[in-house]
């Protein structure tokens, strides 16, 4: 199976700055490690320890981040919940560094239902962002007991617009913070900005990995045995891969939810806006209680 990164120094490289926004990070937490079949994954902590007799929210970062990306938005999920962050294997980050070249979808549904075994003891709210969404989808563990998906793959196929692929080829074949954050615009809603923080990263990205393609539609089939649990869409609405022309009728026909369009928001919502996102969290929970809809 081929490696995330591009050798050894690379790979520490990016161990090396995610472990340092960590460490510098002022939110009492918890990483450790978990084995899992897709090797070793690592787990951050945040807010008050899970409890079998309330719900943990799990968060399953998309393609090319992970926890020490969004402390940010684990802050604001852990101030209302425990919540845990899984660093997705194959991606950059602290989880292992190798993912198969064919069969990744039930690959990393089975990696999901591993760790949700060994790191939530009651049940979960299980929020995924793009990628993290598609493995959301695919995870059957019976310990998600709701699924919030952002701006998810796994239900269409991702548009890659012109404008996104004309500013990736300078950024993955020169890569500087500045490129990054070019290649990073379309992604963000017209009136809002690239993170800093997150235009370094992606500029380490392009200098350390290898450039991951977009999951494919997952199976009608899987899908439809997804509406067993309550599931909550949402997508932004300048997002430019999964506008919300193409994701709400896709979570109409399979999920038979409809699509939360977030109005000033494109594809970074965690980034974009992550108090909606608790929002969502909090919409989901209580409409499962009956309390909401």
């Amino acid at each position: 199976m081929p490696s995330v990164y591009r050798g050894p120094k690379c790979r520490q490289q990016v161990r090396e700055w995610c472990l340092v926004r960590l460490d510098e990070w002022g939110v009492p937490h918890h990483r450790r490690e978990i084995s899992t079949a897709a090797g070793a994954t690592s787990v951050v902590t945040v807010g008050p320890d899970p409890a079998a007799a309330s719900p943990t929210v799990v968060l399953v970062p998309g393609t090319n981040t992970n926890g020490a990306v969004y402390r940010h938005l684990a802050e604001a999920l852990a101030a209302r919940w425990p919540t845990v962050v899984l660093d997705v294997p194959g991606q950059p980050g602290l989880s292992a560094d190798i993912r198969p070249r064919r069969g990744r979808s039930a690959w990393y549904g089975q990696w999901l239902t591993e760790a949700l075994e060994q790191t939530v003891p009651g049940k979960a709210l299980v929020v995924g962002h793009s990628l993290g969404g598609a493995i959301v989808l695919a995870s059957a563990s019976p310990r998600i007991a709701w699924r919030v998906v952002l701006s998810s793959a796994g239900l269409v196929r991702l548009l890659v617009p012109p404008a996104v692929m004309v500013r990736a080829v300078p950024w993955l074949t020169r890569p500087t913070v500045p490129r990054a954050a070019r290649m990073l615009r379309p992604m963000v809603a017209p009136s809002g900005r690239v993170p800093d923080e997150l235009a370094e990263w992606m500029a380490l990205v392009a200098r350390c990995c290898h450039s991951s393609l977009a999951p494919p539609p997952l199976p009608p089939a899987l899908l439809a045995e997804r509406r067993a649990v309550p599931c909550l869409v949402a997508t932004g609405r300048y997002d430019v891969f999964l506008p919300p022309r193409r994701v709400g009728p896709a979570a109409q026909r399979h999920l038979g939810t409809r699509l939360h369009v977030l109005d000033g928001s494109g594809h970074l919502l965690l980034d974009e806006a992550p108090d909606e996102i608790v929002a969502l969290v909090e919409r989901a929970l209580a409409a499962s209680s009956g309390d909401g809809a």
